[in-house]
């Protein structure tokens, strides 16, 4: 396909339906029309010009609006998918997410999980979604951007008469001379028009900056998009949850490795009825319990260079600070904020071994409930080994083996085995909450209850997020293209003299009314006739 040379000597892309100098109509299929569309100019798109090569139909696939709203409308219901159910990052810690899921939900929240929505936000094809939104912005904005550039920068003072006659505002009349003429160019430049005038001809334009108002908006909804999409770089952004204990030094989640957080006490206020506002008093009646403040001291540790992971003895403090709501602790990009709390966790379990019968107890076992041992030795032919221990026990399976839920201690279980001089092979005890269980019948020795320990649990929100001037940048690009794209328009006025007649039109790309009324008075007083809306005349035919 060769180039398509207009009667004025300009040369258009394959494809151009209307000169882009002159305005010309170099198509049977333009000569016919009684308005020129004028979105594009008439100018050639590359996805309406060629469809041979693979590029092309990619190309030309995405370049369709169509593409681009149904990949938004996907994106937008996957993310509403995203929200029915919490996403596995914001889970307590204490379970799996498909327990929790099965747990909380039922079977709809097993197949959620199943289907991988417990991540979806993290997950290939959302990431692949955000991806094809961007190519369909980037590739739309480049067919239909660079073809109207070109043909704005190419029209000429003195357009063809046929493109005129197709503009929606045209009139024909008689000439009436240079000074009126030059009336009318005082007039047009004083409404702060770009006038051009060549061989008596006239050519009023302003507010073109306003046509890229919509690829201005695509710019900034690309950046927007970029600065989602590097959500997903390591490093660039973290939303972590860190449930810490009391006494407890954890790996701050997010930072490689790199900090670590002691907490030294959980702090919990609450509001007290008599003590605190009165006004308070009923309320308390009704709730119970109201948390006025919670907050975690805490001490943070920076690993030093060349430590490895786990060496704890080779971290360096950085500073003491106190996290509570809305006061988060502050370090390198990061910010840990108060989320949530646990309070009276169990910490450890004391039982004594007991003769049944004389009530003689021979020692006590502190059992530590996150890192119990094998072997607990008591008096001298007397010790307890743990044979099975389940943290959080939920009852006993068809073929007798107790289960566990989780790894925390919320109802821990334990299967001991007491040797004692009366029966060195050992006894079996099951020993749960207000439940003890012989499996080989009547013991002579139990396991009794002696006291716990608890402390209290913090949970922490561990948040970095370097994309967010990204997003703020993207999104003002966006609010200058709509500010732009909305509140000017792009006028043009066209006076041509040719074999002592005059010929008006006028175009704009939205807001006839206002440019009627600014040509109206532009003309006022003078000979020149005011252009006609040839579209509404069209209605008021049919209508007749």
């Amino acid at each position: 396909m060769s180039e398509m040379k207009c009667e004025c000597g300009h040369v258009n892309p394959v494809g151009t339906i209307l000169c882009e100098s002159c305005g010309k109509a170099l198509t049977e299929e333009a000569e016919k029309e009684k308005l020129y569309n004028m979105r594009y100019e008439g100018s050639a798109r590359r996805s309406q010009t060629y469809n041979k090569t693979i590029v092309d139909k990619i190309w030309n696939f995405f370049s369709s609006v169509k593409v681009g709203v149904w990949l938004i409308v996907i994106t937008l219901v996957a993310s509403s998918l995203g929200t029915i159910f919490p996403q596995k990052d914001m889970l307590p810690t204490n379970l799996s997410p498909e327990q929790y899921y099965h747990d909380e939900y039922g079977w709809v929240g097993q197949l959620w999980y199943k289907v991988g929505f417990d991540n979806l936000y993290g997950s290939w094809w959302y990431f692949l979604l955000i991806a094809a939104i961007g190519v369909s912005l980037v590739i739309c904005s480049l067919d239909r951007f660079i073809p109207l550039h070109r043909a704005l920068k190419n029209q000429r003072v003195t357009r063809h008469e046929g493109f005129l006659k197709r503009q929606r505002l045209f009139i024909e009349g008689s000439d009436t001379g240079d000074q009126t003429l030059a009336k009318v160019k005082e007039r047009l430049k004083d409404k702060h028009y770009n006038v051009k005038e060549e061989n008596g001809n006239l050519f009023a334009e302003k507010n073109r900056f306003s046509r890229w108002g919509p690829y201005v908006n695509h710019i900034g909804l690309i950046i927007f998009l970029i600065g989602a999409m590097l959500r997903f770089v390591p490093g660039m952004y973290v939303d972590d949850l860190l449930w810490i204990r009391e006494g407890e030094t954890n790996v701050i989640p997010g930072t490689n490795e790199k900090y670590a957080l002691k907490n030294h006490q959980f702090i919990l206020d609450t509001y007290q009825k008599g003590k605190d506002n009165k006004a308070f008093d009923q309320a308390l009646d009704r709730v119970g319990t109201v948390a006025k403040n919670f907050q975690t001291n805490v001490t943070l540790y920076k690993r030093k260079d060349g430590a490895l992971p786990g060496e704890s003895d080779k971290l360096e403090k950085v500073k003491d600070d106190k996290i509570s709501v809305n006061h988060p602790l502050k370090f390198a990009h990061y910010s840990v904020y108060q989320m949530d709390y646990k309070p009276n966790e169990l910490k450890s379990m004391s039982l004594q071994l007991t003769n049944k019968k004389t009530g003689k107890t021979f020692g006590t076992v502190k059992i530590d409930l996150f890192n119990p041992k094998d072997v607990y030795n008591l008096q001298k032919g007397y010790r307890v080994e743990l044979i099975g221990y389940y943290p959080n026990f939920t009852g006993f399976a068809k073929n007798g083996e107790p289960q566990s839920s989780s790894r925390i201690p919320d109802n821990p279980a334990f299967l001991f085995k007491m040797f004692t001089p009366e029966h060195p092979k050992g006894e079996v005890s099951f020993v749960a909450i207000r439940q003890n269980v012989e499996p080989l019948g009547v013991n002579d020795y139990k396991m009794s209850f002696a006291g716990i320990e608890t402390r209290n649990v913090s949970a922490l929100t561990v948040h970095k997020d370097l994309t967010l001037w990204i997003l703020a940048v993207g999104g003002a690009i966006f609010m200058i293209g709509v500010i732009q794209g909305a509140y000017w328009n792009h006028r043009r006025i066209w006076l041509l003299r040719k074999d002592g007649k005059i010929f008006v039109a006028a175009h704009t790309n939205k807001n006839y009314y206002g440019i009627k009324t600014e040509i109206a008075a532009i003309l006022e007083g003078t000979n020149v006739p005011i252009p006609l809306d040839q579209q509404e005349s069209k209605k008021e035919k049919e209508i007749e």
